[in-house]
């Protein structure tokens, strides 16, 4: 039989062990032989913490030795004193596969054993140095059983990818420059099995409904929490145990390719949700994994986490930082996603973070901030910008941290972008009060301008705001029903005309009144109410207005596309800004009409002279309003306002924005 020489996992074509000839005696089925797909600059750049594609080395990986197929192990356990593979084809019997250890003080122990190939189950057997016996999944995992099952299985990544162009065309798409307006998303719960709400779609299921929906929607990008394999549905993904694999609940790898393919095929970019700040304590999991504090710290004032009772990674430690940034660049590479959204970045920063006084360990020069992870997501976003130039990493971030989102040259810690959780709160904080009282409180909606472009920020009413008590996006606006829709609209039309990148989180774009449930679908048959659907229908319209109005984008994280017109009505609650392109003949005015006292004739100082015309108003009949709306155009007059030599008048809706633009 000719000899096939496809040899690794590294995104080719898998061989599998029913294609081999029958194997010699020497290369029965309880043999193992000490073969290495390790360097010994591999293991150079591993101890110096530099391996970024640790995913090609350690793991489980099909790979024919001596004509023969089979599967290559190689684990991390420096402090193990014997480590052997258990599964399925030995009966999970501890003695049948023992690994061997490196020479070289790597740690690493690894083996080859024949007639092992895809969909094999396994873990590794550790005995530590101390005599603790324990049984743990592979950290490197390409698929787990599904929970509540534990065992890994041993998988490729190779798929036959259809989104060249998508990946040609990206970098006008990814560019800090261009419209994003993300659509966060939990996959176990934005539709279940009509038939059986109690199955989850799977991947290929999520794609068939998910991508027209993206399209009608006007989205630019969907963002999937953490689809790593967890345990825990509860933790929504945050819990995770198998950083390499996908949950497996959902379906294969594959799958998730596909699904991603098709989204790219569609113009739809992809965000993973990603969670280098803490992983849980299942004895399966990375927790004490060859029985010491192997990826985390032995002293919980640095390695435990208070308020997700996890475990906080070492980042000091140099194989530990080999393994997370190799993790990051895994999903960017072998799944072809367009960017990462990196979880709790503040609790990654601060040593004190969740913690009182004398609950933790201050760094070299006595300060709180935590130089090991800082360090980490430097070198992170380096190595992924160096690799994929056309990505974005998106750091949820809350605190005043300098230069998140400055190049790592100037001393930032070099994102692309950065959550605007001040302009959240306080946003939601303004909204939620009743009108008659708005006009004291203008300055929650005008300060944002102060800092606004002090890092490149993505404007996000993500999952955290609708769970825990906290009420849903509608119910946290006051008045009547109608009022409440009308909030909504105009809550949105300001985040859309906001300077910033848009992050909305799934049921929101339709106001669905009842907090989001993960064990559940979304409220899909609220669209049969006109209300709703005239909130779907205001979001569509912007996300319309958001992408094909330069104005809205070309400056995003700049002052010079920003200028405010007018901020003292405060009588009236009512405010004027600009928000301006490269061309300025672009340029658009944004009323905001914050009470819900409809007013005529109101007189709005413009840019220039000459014929406005208006190209968004959230009181439409299409969107549940009540109609109040300027169809002619606007002719200015010379008559000075607001600080303009020219101005126009016009109807302002209640509870409603407009948006002008001259013709």
């Amino acid at each position: 039989m000719a000899k096939n020489t496809t040899k690794t996992t590294a995104g080719k074509k898998q061989i599998e062990p029913e294609k081999q000839e029958p194997v010699t005696e020497s290369l029965a089925l309880n043999a193992i032989e000490s073969i290495s797909r390790f360097s010994e600059f591999d293991i150079f750049l591993f101890k110096e913490g530099k391996h970024f594609k640790l995913y090609e080395k350690l793991g489980s990986h099909v790979m024919e030795h001596k004509g023969v197929v089979g599967t290559y192990f190689a684990v991390w356990a420096p402090n193990a004193g014997s480590v052997s593979v258990i599964g399925n084809f030995n009966g999970w019997n501890r003695d049948a596969h023992p690994l061997f250890p490196r020479w070289d003080g790597s740690g690493i122990w690894e083996g080859w054993i024949p007639n092992i190939g895809r969909g094999e189950l396994y873990k590794y057997f550790i005995i530590s140095n101390t005599g603790q016996q324990l049984e743990k999944s592979d950290p490197f995992a390409l698929w787990c059983e599904v929970a509540p099952k534990t065992a890994s299985v041993v998988w490729d990544t190779w798929y036959e990818w259809q989104d060249a162009d998508w990946m040609a065309k990206r970098k006008d798409v990814n560019k800090l420059n261009a419209p994003h307006s993300v659509y966060e998303m939990h996959l176990g719960s934005w539709r279940r099995d009509p038939s059986d709400p109690e199955r989850y779609l799977t991947y290929h299921e999520i794609g068939d409904a998910l991508i027209p929906y993206i399209q009608e929607m006007g989205y630019t990008h969907v963002e999937f929490m953490p689809i790593m394999e967890h345990p825990y549905p509860p933790s929504w993904g945050y819990q995770i145990t198998g950083y390499f694999s996908v949950a497996s609940r959902l379906g294969t790898p594959q799958e998730l390719m596909s699904l991603i393919d098709r989204l790219h095929q569609a113009g739809i970019g992809v965000y993973l949700d990603w969670v280098p700040s803490h992983f849980p304590g299942d004895a399966h999991g990375l927790f004490r994994f060859d029985g010491t504090s192997l990826y985390e710290h032995e002293d919980p004032r640095k390695g435990y986490h208070p308020d997700w009772k996890s475990y906080i990674f070492n980042y000091g430690r140099n194989e530990v930082r080999s393994f997370l940034i190799s993790n990051a660049i895994f999903w960017l590479d072998r799944y072809h996603t367009d960017g990462l959204r990196v979880d709790a970045v503040a609790s990654m920063l601060y040593l004190d973070y969740s913690r009182k006084h004398g609950e933790w360990i201050p760094n070299e020069f006595g300060g709180r901030e935590n130089l090991e992870a800082i360090s980490l997501l430097r070198e992170m976003n380096e190595a992924a910008y160096k690799e994929f130039p056309d990505i974005q990493t998106i750091a949820e971030e809350s605190t005043a941290f300098p230069g998140v989102s400055r190049p790592v040259f100037v001393g930032g810690l070099g994102f692309g972008m950065k959550w605007m959780m001040g302009w959240m709160n306080d946003t939601i904080k303004y909204f939620e009060k009743d009108p008659s009282f708005r006009k004291w409180h203008q300055d929650q909606l005008t300060f944002s301008l102060v800092y606004a472009f002090s890092e490149n920020y993505m404007l996000p009413f993500s999952h955290d705001e609708v769970v825990y008590g906290k009420g849903s996006m509608i119910n946290k606006m006051p008045g009547d029903a109608w009022q409440r829709f009308a909030n909504l609209r105009l809550l949105y039309s300001y985040m859309f005309t906001h300077p910033g990148t848009k992050l909305m989180f799934m049921g929101c774009e339709f106001g669905q009144p009842s907090e989001w449930n993960f064990e559940k679908s979304l409220d899909w048959h609220l669209l049969d109410s006109p209300q709703h659907q005239g909130i779907k229908n205001c979001v569509k319209s912007l996300n319309s207005l958001y992408r094909t109005e330069a104005a809205l984008f070309d400056y995003s994280f700049s002052p010079q596309g920003f200028e405010w017109i007018d901020t003292q009505d405060r009588e009236n609650s009512v405010l004027i800004y600009a928000r301006k392109g490269l061309d300025p003949s672009q340029n658009v005015v944004i009323v905001l009409n914050l009470t819900p006292i409809p007013r005529s004739g109101y007189r709005v100082g413009v840019l220039s002279e000459g014929s406005w015309k208006e190209i968004f108003n959230s009181d439409s009949h299409d969107f549940g309003g009540s109609g109040i709306e300027n169809p002619a155009p606007l002719q200015t007059d010379n008559k000075q306002w607001h600080g303009k030599p020219q101005s126009i008048q016009v109807s302002l809706p209640p509870l409603g924005a407009i948006v002008l633009k001259k013709i």
